[in-house]
């Protein structure tokens, strides 16, 4: 029997969480581990053998919001998966939040088809943007980068090549050819003139598309 995916739901709506609740109820493949209001309630109630593989997460909650929160499982819990869920697409928690490594961003009033696919790739160890995060990212790089305009796909890349998957796994991801992989890869060194996937991932760590 395959073992299911384990979730912690962290916000501080509790009608909002039982809506979640039952959605998650209805797919196959995934149990919820726990529930909490609130940054500080989920550090008493998870631990090393009491933790979830993915963590569903809003951003503003009092006590302790979602950006210390991330924060605080990225050092503590590094192999959790982390799922945004907001009700506002503000530019500045995007981009603070995809810096920080989280694997998901989704708008709370976003359809359950669309909450079912993101916890199906999170859960395979892939990552979920939708557009309007890339848009985001797209405005704000080109903004700040005057000598180099990248479109949208290739900060999507750039961005993956930053993770441990492999390109075979990035073209999974991106929907694309292996072949179309190669043939971004190979604009940015052109672009970037830079000459190896490590070159492309101190770039975007330069650039604070990624952290360390």
């Amino acid at each position: 029997m395959p073992t299911e995916t384990t979730i912690a739901l962290v916000d501080d709506h509790r009608l909002f969480r039982s809506g979640i609740v039952s959605l998650i109820n209805s797919f196959t493949g995934y149990k919820i581990l726990f529930e909490a209001g609130n940054g500080e309630e989920l550090m008493r109630k998870i631990s090393p053998k009491f933790k979830p593989d993915i963590i569903l997460l809003d951003i503003n909650m009092p006590v302790m919001d979602g950006i210390s929160t991330a924060q605080w499982l990225r050092d503590t819990y590094p192999d959790i998966c982390i799922i945004i869920l907001s009700m506002f697409e503000d530019a500045e928690k995007v981009l603070t939040m995809v810096k920080m490594g989280v694997k998901g961003y989704l708008l709370k009033d976003a359809e359950p088809n669309e909450f079912e696919q993101a916890l199906k790739k999170v859960s395979q160890g892939e990552i979920y943007y939708p557009d309007f995060v890339t848009r985001h990212l797209v405005q704000t790089f080109n903004k700040h980068s005057e000598q180099v305009k990248l479109n949208s796909r290739e900060i999507e890349f750039l961005m993956l090549a930053g993770t441990e998957l492999t390109y075979k796994e990035i073209a999974d991801q991106m929907c694309i050819s292996a072949r179309t992989v190669d043939g971004y890869r190979d604009q940015l060194f052109e672009k970037l003139q830079i000459k190896s996937r490590v070159g492309l991932v101190l770039y975007a760590i330069k650039n604070n598309m990624i952290e360390l």
